[in-house]
């Protein structure tokens, strides 16, 4: 019997390949966009990461949740470096969440109020997106607008606590492989996962219809 992280991999995969080849993020690693469309992108995600972190500290106590909130992989510090950057001082106050983005953020924090084991499927698609893809549009990034290094800009990407991502995310899979629900549940949280691409999906859509690539 194959382990729940490979059926969660397996199962998603059409969604994640699906995120991974929006026409948005192909122009935007492509770059065909400019540094604004991926400063809008940017602001999308402190969105979506201001519904999983807050709160995350009653998470830790549910029996559940618990094992997967793990501190070295909160973003939101880093991402508000970031917009600092590339926004300036004064970033919050023209902060600005589409619909899409608004709808996705909606149900990660209804997930983290009411449903536990639905978090862990937005919890799995974030961070261990970030860990593994994101560190292709970290790369981008700093080759198409001359972004330093670990440096503000694309500080989300850089995982600084985490000294061997590979083993990290071998450890994560672990924890997928023994979290504490039945198989019923197992089955919702595959679901919640297919859920959570297509909502980051629709986020790269909408984003698409912000920044369409002149004919």
């Amino acid at each position: 019997m194959d382990s729940f992280s490979t059926v969660i991999r397996a199962a998603s995969h059409e969604q994640h390949v699906e995120a991974e080849t929006s026409t948005f993020m192909s122009d935007l690693l492509g770059g065909r966009l400019g540094v604004d469309a991926y400063a809008r992108y940017t602001e999308q995600l402190w969105f979506v990461y201001e519904a999983l972190e807050t709160g995350a500290e009653r998470l830790a106590a549910d029996p559940v949740t618990g094992p997967f909130i793990q501190g070295e992989l909160f973003r939101l510090p880093a991402l508000e470096r970031d917009l600092e950057h590339l926004r300036g001082a004064d970033w919050r106050s023209g902060l600005t969440a589409l619909p899409a983005t608004r709808a996705y953020a909606d149900r990660v924090r209804e997930c983290a109020e009411e449903w536990p084991a639905g978090y862990v499927a937005h919890h799995y698609t974030r961070y261990l997106g970030d860990l593994s893809g994101g560190q292709i549009i970290r790369d981008k990034a700093e080759r198409t607008w001359g972004f330093t290094r670990r440096g503000d800009g694309v500080r989300f990407y850089v995982f600084e606590e985490i000294g061997n991502p590979a083993a990290f995310k071998r450890g994560y899979r672990e924890l997928l492989d023994g979290v504490q629900v039945d198989e019923l549940e197992k089955q919702r949280i595959v679901a919640e996962c297919k859920r959570a691409f297509a909502l980051n999906t629709g986020v790269f859509r909408a984003l698409g219809e912000e920044f369409p690539l002149s004919a």
